[in-house]
């Protein structure tokens, strides 16, 4: 009896039992000491026993060699199982989102969005889904590890466009561009001369030190209240 895998059409899991027994039965009374061929001989020992033994399937008395040799197995698929690798990630300023040690584009306008890289073990491309589950970008799986920049063309040319509308075709502001006063400007300025002359608070405030000479002499020459005649 070989240990193999699920047969197609097992009925009532009689194969699998007979499976299950030596795996687990037999293998659990193995001496450390016993070499492998000994190992190999107790088990096939056990199989003989157990593929004479006889179990009723509707009805029928039969072996379980018999209804192994009726149940052959399954071939072996072409492809892996198909498990796929998820990873959620950030899309740059720059329109490029990390995976694997590799960088790969999505069209320009989702700068800081989270997505979804999605991975089919045993395909050779990945694909970038937004929040929305919608497919934004298909790339070719670079090396694992290898620095890689994979850049859709069409996100290429959607990235420049959109560089390029926020660039202004018009001329450059002229700077430092000194031009003489207007006849309009000089006359408000002789306007605005004549009004402040004698009217604002700095003009009225007049400073004369001959005045604050003579406040000074009147004080040294006062008399002080105890000089003063009583009454």
């Amino acid at each position: 009896m070989a240990i193999c895998p699920p047969r197609r059409g097992n009925r009532k899991g009689v194969v699998e039992k007979a499976n299950h027994s030596a795996a687990q039965r037999w293998w659990r009374t193995v001496p450390d000491a016993l070499t492998v061929e000994q190992a190999q001989s107790g088990v096939d020992k056990l199989a003989v026993r157990m593929d004479e033994r006889r179990r009723s399937v509707d009805g029928v008395r039969v072996t379980v060699a018999q209804l192994a040799a009726g149940e052959p197995m399954l071939a072996l698929p072409t492809l892996p199982f198909p498990a796929e690798l998820e990873a959620v990630r950030t899309v740059s300023p720059q329109a490029l989102v990390s995976f694997d040690g590799n960088l790969y584009s999505v069209p320009p306008g989702m700068p800081g969005a989270q997505v979804t890289v999605r991975h089919r073990l045993g395909e050779d491309y990945l694909h970038i889904v937004t929040a929305g589950k919608a497919v934004v970008a298909r790339h070719r799986l670079a090396p694992s590890g290898a620095g890689h920049k994979v850049r859709d063309s069409g996100h290429v040319i959607a990235l420049e466009r959109a560089v390029l509308a926020q660039v202004s075709d018009r001329a450059p502001c002229k700077t430092k561009t000194r031009r003489p006063l207007s006849e309009a400007a000089l006359a408000e300025a002789e306007r605005l001369r004549g009004r402040a002359v004698g009217t604002g608070p700095a003009e009225r405030v007049v400073i004369n030190l001959d005045t604050y000479a003579a406040v000074a002499d009147r004080l040294r020459t006062a008399p002080t209240p105890e000089e003063e005649p009583g009454e």
